[in-house]
C-alpha cells in the first residue's frame, strides 16, 4: 500500500531527484546539445514518408493523369533523405551508448570513492551488501535511461509537438478530434507515474536486502555448515528473493497498462479520424492525399506517446536507483582532511586522549569520558568484556573515525590536523581478521607502503623472523593467498598482516589480536613476530588473551565505554577489581579468550 504523496520519494519530488541526478552526472551534459540535435534530426526523418504520400497524391495524380517524372523525383529525394536519416541514427546510437557508459563509469567511481571516505561509524551502520548494491545494481538501473530514456524525452516530445503542428496545418478539426481522444491518457499516466515511482523505490530497497543476505550467506558459509544452519539460511535467502520478486511484480503491474492503453486510444483515434475524414473531409477542405497523410501522422503521434510510456518506466527505475545512489553521495563525510595538514614526528609516538566520547549513527554513547596519557614507546594492553568499547577506542587512535567530542593527540598533534599521508605512514593498525587480497604473499606485504619493492618486503619478513615460515609455503613468497586470504590459516594471515605493518615502520602500532583460532605451530611464530614488531614503537593491543596484558607496561580496563581501571598487570590483580576478575576467569578457562 502506498502512503503519503506517491509522487515523492522520502519527501523529495521526482523532478528534484531528476535535477539532482543530472547535476551528479556531468557526463550526461558532455556533447548533449549535439547529440540531441542529431537525435531530433532522426525523429524529423520519420515525417518524410507521410509528407511524401501527400505530395505524390496531390501533386503527381491529377485529372490529366499521373505525372511519373514528378513522382519519381519526389520519391528519389525522399529515399536519399531517409537513408541519410538511418545513417545518422546509427551514429547517434553509438554516441548515446558511449555517453551511457561514461555516466555509469563516473557514478560508480564517485560512489565508490565516497564510500571509502566515510568513517567506520557509517560502515558499521550499513551492511556491506547494501553498499555493494549502490555501486552495482543501482547504477545499472540507469543504463537504459542514459542510453536512450534521457534523450527520448526530448525527441518524442519534439516529435509530438511537430506532428501536431503539421496536423493542424492539414486540418484543425481532425486534430481536435485526435486531441480529445488522447486527453484521458494524461491523468492515467500521471496516476501510474506516481505509483510506479514509489514501487521502484521500494524495489531498490528489496534488491539491496537480497544482496546483503546473499553476501552474508557466502562469506559465512563455514559457520553455516558447521552449525547446520543451511536450511534456515536457505529459507532466509528465498524469502528475500521472493520479496524482491513480489515487489518487481507490483512495479510491473503499472507498466503492463501502458501499451494496451496507448494502443487502445491510438487505434480509436485513427479509426475516428478515418470516419470523420471520409464523412466531413470535403466540407473541411481535406483532400484525399491530406487525409491519407493525416492518418500516417496519427500513427507518428501514437508511436512516441507509447514510447514515452515505456520511457516513463525506465525513468521511474532510474529515479529510484538514482535516489539510492544520491543518498550515499549526500551522506556527510565526517573524516575531513585538514586544510593545513601537520606531519607527525618520526620515531615512537606518545598518545594523549582528552575528554573523548563517541557514538555511532544509531544508538547511545559507545565511549564516554576517556582521558589517558600514553608515553612514547610504551606497551599498552586494552582489555574488557565484549562490547565494552575497546575496539572502538583502537579505531579512534588510527582515525578510522573521529570522536563525537574531545580529541586524540598523537605525537602532540591532534589527529584531525594530521595529513593523511603522514597518518598512514606513522600509525598502523593490524585488524583482527588480517584481511588479505587475492594475490601473492609478497604483494600483500607490499601493500604496507606505497611504492615498496619486493626487496623491502623480503627485508620485513626477515626482520620479523618469518623467513622459515615463508620458505615452507608452496611457492614461497609468491604463494597466492586466495580470496580474502582463505588459502592461509588464520595465524598465517596474521603473519602477513604483521609483515605488512612492519614495512611501513610506524611510530604507533595498534594491534587487534586474532590469536584465539591460531594453530599451535603458528602461535609461537606469531607471538615472536609481534614482539619484534612492537620493539621501539608505541604499541596499543586490544588484548583478547590476557597473556598480552601480562607482558604490557600498562593495562587499560574498559567497561561500558569507560576506562574503569589502569595500571600494570600485577597492580591490577592485587586490587581485586574488574581486571582481577577477568584474569581469574581467564585462568579458570584454561587461558582461553574471554
Amino acid at each position: 500500500m502506498i502512503e503519503g504523496d506517491p509522487r515523492r520519494i522520502d519527501g523529495v519530488s521526482a523532478l528534484s531527484v531528476l535535477r539532482r541526478g543530472l547535476a551528479a552526472s556531468p557526463e550526461l551534459r558532455v556533447g548533449a546539445g549535439q547529440t540531441v540535435l542529431m537525435a531530433m534530426s532522426v525523429a524529423g526523418g520519420k515525417l518524410l514518408v507521410p509528407l511524401l504520400i501527400q505530395a505524390v497524391m496531390d501533386l503527381s495524380i491529377t485529372a490529366d493523369g499521373i505525372r511519373l517524372g514528378r513522382a519519381a523525383v519526389l520519391c528519389s529525394s525522399t529515399v536519399v533523405l531517409v537513408v541519410g536519416s538511418i545513417f545518422l541514427g546509427k551514429v547517434t546510437y553509438f554516441r548515446l551508448v558511449q555517453t551511457a557508459e561514461n555516466v555509469l563509469l563516473g557514478l560508480r567511481v564517485r560512489t565508490f570513492e565516497h564510500i571509502h571516505k566515510l568513517s567506520l561509524a557509517e560502515h558499521s551502520s550499513s551492511r556491506k551488501g547494501v553498499l555493494t548494491a549502490r555501486v552495482t545494481s543501482d547504477v545499472e538501473t540507469l543504463t537504459q535511461f542514459a542510453q536512450w530514456g534521457a534523450v527520448a524525452w526530448v525527441i518524442d516530445s519534439v516529435q509530438i509537438v511537430t506532428v501536431l503542428i503539421i496536423m493542424v496545418v492539414y486540418s484543425w478539426q481532425l486534430t481536435l478530434v485526435v486531441l480529445l481522444l488522447h486527453l484521458p491518457l494524461l491523468p492515467i499516466f500521471r496516476w501510474m507515474q506516481a505509483r510506479q515511482l514509489m514501487a521502484y523505490e521500494e524495489l531498490r530497497t528489496r534488491v539491496s536486502d537480497t544482496m546483503g543476505v546473499v553476501s552474508e550467506s557466502i562469506h559465512g558459509v563455514e559457520v553455516i555448515r558447521v552449525h547446520g544452519h543451511r536450511e534456515p539460511m536457505r529459507r532466509r535467502v528465498h524469502q528475500s528473493i521472493d520479496a524482491q520478486f513480489d515487489q518487481q511484480m507490483v512495479a510491473a503491474r503499472y507498466f503492463s497498462l501502458v501499451l494496451p492503453l496507448s494502443d487502445l486510444f491510438g487505434v480509436t483515434a485513427i479509426a475516428t479520424v478515418i470516419g470523420a475524414g471520409v464523412w466531413w473531409g470535403e466540407a473541411w477542405g481535406v483532400s484525399s492525399g491530406q487525409l491519407v497523410a493525416f492518418i500516417f501522422l496519427c500513427n507518428l503521434l501514437v508511436t512516441p506517446i507509447t514510447s514515452l510510456g515505456e520511457v516513463l518506466d525506465q525513468t521511474q527505475t532510474a529515479l529510484a536507483g538514482w535516489w539510492k545512489i544520491l543518498d550515499v553521495l549526500d551522506t556527510k563525510v565526517d573524516l575531513v582532511d585538514p586544510s593545513t595538514p601537520v606531519p607527525l614526528p618520526t620515531g615512537a609516538l606518545g598518545v594523549r586522549v582528552e575528554g573523548v566520547e563517541f557514538c555511532y549513527r544509531t544508538g547511545g554513547l559507545v565511549l564516554q569520558g576517556i582521558d589517558i596519557d600514553l608515553s612514547a614507546g610504551a606497551s599498552v594492553a586494552v582489555v574488557g568484556e565484549t562490547g565494552s568499547g575497546k575496539t572502538t577506542f583502537a579505531r579512534l587512535l588510527t582515525r578510522l573515525a573521529d570522536p563525537t567530542s574531545g580529541q586524540v593527540l598523537v605525537g602532540g598533534v591532534n589527529l584531525r590536523d594530521v595529513s593523511p599521508a603522514s597518518r598512514r605512514r606513522s600509525i598502523r593498525m593490524v585488524p583482527q581478521d588480517g584481511f588479505l587480497f587475492d594475490t601473492s604473499v609478497i604483494d600483500n606485504i607490499r601493500y604496507g607502503r606505497a611504492g615498496a619493492s619486493e626487496e623491502n618486503a623480503v627485508a620485513a619478513i626477515e626482520a620479523l623472523g618469518l623467513t622459515d615460515w615463508v620458505g615452507g609455503l608452496v611457492d614461497g613468497i609468491h604463494t597466492r593467498v586466495g580470496e580474502r586470504g582463505e588459502g592461509l590459516s588464520v595465524g598465517e594471515r596474521q603473519l602477513v598482516a604483521l609483515a605488512r605493518a612492519h614495512l611501513a615502520d610506524p611510530g604507533l602500532l595498534v594491534l587487534d589480536e586474532a590469536t584465539s583460532a591460531v594453530d599451535p605451530e603458528t602461535e609461537t611464530t606469531l607471538e615472536r613476530a609481534m614482539e619484534r614488531l612492537a620493539a621501539g614503537r608505541t604499541t596499543v593491543s586490544v588484548a583478547h588473551r590476557l597473556s598480552t596484558a601480562e607482558r604490557s607496561d600498562l593495562v587499560l580496563v574498559f567497561d561500558n565505554g569507560r576506562i574503569v581501571e589502569s595500571g600494570p598487570h600485577t597492580q591490577l590483580v592485587d586490587q581485586g577489581g574488574i581486571y582481577a576478575g577477568l584474569h581469574a576467569s581467564w585462568l579458570g578457562g584454561t587461558r582461553q579468550m574471554f
